[in-house]
């Protein structure tokens, strides 16, 4: 595998057995979608995760990953991410719900996240989940060969503060292959000082803004995992993994 900058450069069939790790994932974020609603328990989203890896025949790429005990991230309402999924936490209408997922398809990763509603929610929730989302997309705009990597990271961080909402710094996006983090870090803000990398065709970064309705700023729960938002407002988490062509970003987390 060849490497610019200590980025590792994929080739066709690489990027092709990481687009079905993130097919794969995306199927699963799908079924996890459809179970959302009040009332539910967020481990049965745990327990949909390991049995769908166990049937796609792929590994759960988060359980066990330096001592995580899940194969889902369950983040909910002011949880950022790493959330842990449990039979006691309910879901409740007017909540929201974040989920990460990442599997192992002959060697390499998908990664992806999503947030939900839980039936109704506010406006103010409605319109953290949309900016976060089209923030993600904004970013997957910058993705091409010759930008710069902080061109994606400038262009997530305008998109949300133009509308009032905090960017998270403390975890940032990543290089993804046959590591599930890999070079370049992706924040999704524009660190000063420093010069970023040029983005080349074979890159494969996994972009993921986590974005706030007040401060930004994190603390990290007794379970030592859990990142909640230090004044306990309401967090979102999208998350696609791209593919840098000559013909533009490929998203590789799709269903279909």
């Amino acid at each position: 595998m060849k490497k610019f900058r200590g980025v590792f450069l994929k080739n066709d069939n690489e990027i092709g057995l990481m687009r079905e790790a993130n097919r794969i994932v995306s199927r699963i974020l799908d079924e996890l979608g459809k179970n959302v609603q009040p009332g539910v328990p967020t481990m049965l989203f745990e327990d949909i995760c390991r049995a769908r890896c166990e049937e796609f025949g792929v590994r759960p790429a988060f359980l066990g990953y330096q001592g995580f005990p899940f194969a889902l991230c369950c983040s909910v309402n002011e949880e950022i991410v790493h959330g842990f999924p449990s039979k006691e936490r309910i879901l409740k209408e007017g909540d929201i719900v974040s989920f990460d997922m990442g599997v192992v398809y002959n060697g390499f990763y998908g990664d992806s996240a999503r947030t939900f509603a839980v039936g109704k929610v506010s406006s103010e929730a409605e319109k953290l989940m949309d900016v976060t989302r089209e923030s993600l997309y904004k970013g997957i705009e910058q993705a091409v060969p010759g930008n710069n990597l902080y061109d994606i990271s400038a262009a997530v961080q305008s998109y949300v503060e133009g509308f009032g909402f905090g960017i998270v710094r403390r975890f940032v996006g990543h290089g993804i292959g046959s590591h599930l983090h890999e070079k370049p870090e992706i924040p999704n803000f524009v660190p000063k000082g420093m010069a970023g990398v040029p983005l080349k065709a074979g890159m494969v970064l996994a972009i993921e803004p986590m974005v706030t309705v007040g401060t930004y700023e994190v603390e990290v729960l007794e379970d030592k995992w859990t990142a909640v938002t230090k004044d306990r407002k309401l967090s979102a988490h999208f998350e696609h993994t791209i593919a840098v062509t000559s013909g533009g970003p490929m998203i590789l987390s799709l269903s279909e």
